[in-house]
C-alpha cells in the first residue's frame, strides 16, 4: 500500500509541476507572449513585435535560434510611440538569447547609438507594462 500512496503522490506532484510550468518554448523559432516588467514580445512564425516601455517595434518574419539559443534580427523602432506617437521609425538589431523559458533581449537603433534593453523577458507570461499600453497584436496584423 505505501509504494501505492508513493506513485500516487509522484504523480500527483509531476502533474502539478506540469500545470505550473506550462509548454516549453520551441527550440528553433520564438515563438508565443514573452513578458516582463516593462517589456513584451509577442511573436507568430511570420512576425515579432516588442515594447520595451513606452517605445515598440516589429520584426518580419520569425526569430530563428541557433544551436545556442542566440537570435538576431533586423526590423524597425519606434521610440517616440508614447505619449504622442510621432511615426518615427529606425532600423534596429534584435538580438537576444533563449535559454529554457527565459529570454534577454536589447533592441540597438542602427541610425543612432540608442539601445533598449537588455530586458528579461519570460515565455508565457504576460508582459506587465507600468503606464504604458501593450499592442496584443503586432502591426501587421492589425490591418
Amino acid at each position: 500500500m505505501r509504494g501505492f500512496v508513493s506513485d500516487i503522490a509522484g504523480m500527483i506532484l509531476a502533474a502539478l509541476v506540469a500545470c505550473t510550468t506550462g509548454p516549453e518554448p520551441p527550440t528553433d523559432v520564438v515563438a508565443g507572449t514573452w513578458g516582463g516588467e516593462n517589456a513584451g514580445l509577442i511573436a507568430t512564425d511570420s512576425t515579432v513585435h516588442v515594447h520595451i516601455g513606452c517605445t515598440l517595434g516589429d520584426v518580419s518574419g520569425p526569430l530563428h535560434l541557433d544551436a545556442e539559443g542566440n537570435f538576431e534580427a533586423t526590423g524597425l523602432y519606434n521610440v517616440d510611440v508614447y505619449p504622442v506617437d510621432r511615426g518615427i521609425l529606425h532600423p534596429a538589431r534584435y538580438t537576444g538569447r533563449v535559454t529554457g523559458r527565459t529570454m534577454m533581449l536589447t533592441v540597438a537603433l542602427t541610425d543612432t547609438t540608442r539601445q533598449l534593453g537588455p530586458v528579461l523577458l519570460t515565455y508565457g507570461k504576460e508582459p506587465r507594462m507600468q503606464a504604458c499600453p501593450i499592442c496584443r497584436l503586432p502591426a501587421s496584423q492589425h490591418r
